[in-house]
């Protein structure tokens, strides 16, 4: 074993096992329902409203079939962040995972600044997003209302970490609560739903290409569930925890997705669906006779919670890379209900200027690019750690070594298909 391989071992041991002797100046204090509540908050999102057009204009009927493989994608790179977590239950995790695995500093702050540009370019989109929905009810200028959403927003991810998201779990029922009225609301003609379910399966070659392709728009609905490892310091009991919260949300959110699709592509003919500009909002209007607007209130709260799970992550992976040396001491500052107020004011601020000041048209896109980016690499450390270690620590979740591998070569496949497709 040469001296690299002898180091990265060493910093394995010494992150695994310095959580339990140095206990994290976070407050533990989230369930498995504060936990599950978060990661359906931070991945259940603006997505599905937009992408069941996209999905049934290259996939049709098929169209369900394309979120469960998304799924199963997901599910196999949540698994190598379950080990992870479980692990190093740490703040800013995928900078602690990939200093661990290869002793590169510079590569384990790059990986965590990685994870900070995404998420504030996301909390930003998701900001003016939200104005766009309020300025149907509330006349005012958007910068003044994205102002307003964010500064409000940032005031509750200051609270303390189990009351702002509890907070932030209310608004999630309210999110899935639309998705399962259109659900209920398509139950209501269930007999259609049952009698077509033949088409559900594709014939030949070219449909299941069709499925392929839609998968590949699928992934994105999903991404934000990983943001659980983040908050992973702040569990009450982060082995069981961590890994059951993931493959819920994960689990949960394709059942609701697939769902929501399949009805919609049975209520509103599929060219039509990929036509509409809001074809969620089309689908609802078809089934209930209600008038779209309601659709969008939902649509507000359900980009407000984003804004609110953005902040809350963000803060807690800039306290830990400052935690790790890589950002400025002062990041570490908590407040006397355990939050890292400072490093999440630091967050509202970066959120604000970038949704006021810059325009996104294009950027939303390079989240999804960056986050696969960061997929490849912590599936990367996972395969290096498992390699370069004597035997797994004990009590923590371990998968097969070709969980990592399956991961790795998925996220980069996906991610060569989004550049050069």
């Amino acid at each position: 074993m040469n001296l690299r391989d002898r180091a990265a071992r060493r910093q394995v041991h010494k992150l695994t096992s310095a959580t339990p002797q140095n206990p994290s100046n976070l407050k533990q204090s989230l369930s498995l329902t504060h936990a599950v509540l978060y990661g359906l908050g931070v991945t259940i999102g603006a997505g599905i409203y937009v992408l069941v057009g996209a999905a049934a204009g290259r996939s049709g009927m098929h169209a369900p079939l394309a979120f469960f493989a998304a799924a199963i994608v997901m599910a196999i790179t949540g698994a190598s962040f379950a080990e992870l977590g479980t692990r190093m239950p740490v703040a800013a995790s995928e900078a602690a995972y990939v200093q661990a695995a290869f002793g590169r500093k510079w590569l384990s702050a790059a990986t965590g600044y990685l994870v900070v540009i995404a998420a504030v370019i996301s909390g930003a989109t998701i900001s003016v997003g939200s104005a766009g929905y309020i300025s149907v009810f509330v006349p005012l200028p958007s910068s003044l209302i994205i102002s307003g959403v964010v500064l409000a927003m940032g005031a509750v991810a200051c609270l303390a970490t189990a009351s702002s998201i509890s907070f932030a779990g209310v608004m999630t029922l309210i999110e899935i609560g639309g998705l399962a009225i259109i659900i209920v609301s398509g139950l209501a003609d269930g007999s259609s739903l049952i009698s077509r379910l033949p088409e559900l399966w594709p014939a030949d070659l070219a449909a299941w290409t069709g499925v392929g392709q839609a998968a590949l728009l699928a992934v994105f609905a999903f991404v934000g569930f990983e943001h659980l490892v983040n908050i992973s310091e702040e569990m009450r009991d982060p082995m069981r925890t961590l890994p059951r919260a993931l493959f819920i949300t994960v689990g949960v959110t394709a059942l609701l997705y697939a769902s929501v699709v399949w009805i919609a592509v049975t209520a509103v003919p599929p060219p039509e669906l990929a036509a509409s500009p809001a074809p969620l909002a089309l689908v609802f209007q078809r089934l209930t006779g209600l008038p779209i607007q309601t659709l969008s209130a939902i649509a507000i709260v359900a980009t407000v919670n984003g804004i609110i799970v953005h902040m809350i992550m963000i803060g807690r992976v800039m306290y830990g890379l400052a935690s790790l040396g890589s950002l400025p001491a002062f990041l570490k500052a908590v407040s006397a209900s355990g939050v890292p107020v400072v490093a999440t004011l630091v967050a509202v601020a970066a959120i604000l200027v970038l949704a006021v000041s810059v325009p996104l048209t294009g950027l939303a896109e390079w989240t999804s690019r960056v986050t696969l980016a960061i997929f490849a690499v912590v599936n990367m450390a996972l395969i290096r750690i498992k390699t370069t270690e004597a035997k797994p620590p004990a009590g923590v979740f371990i998968v097969p070594p070709w969980v990592p591998v399956a991961g790795l070569a998925l996220s980069v496949l996906l991610l060569l298909i989004d550049i050069f497709g």
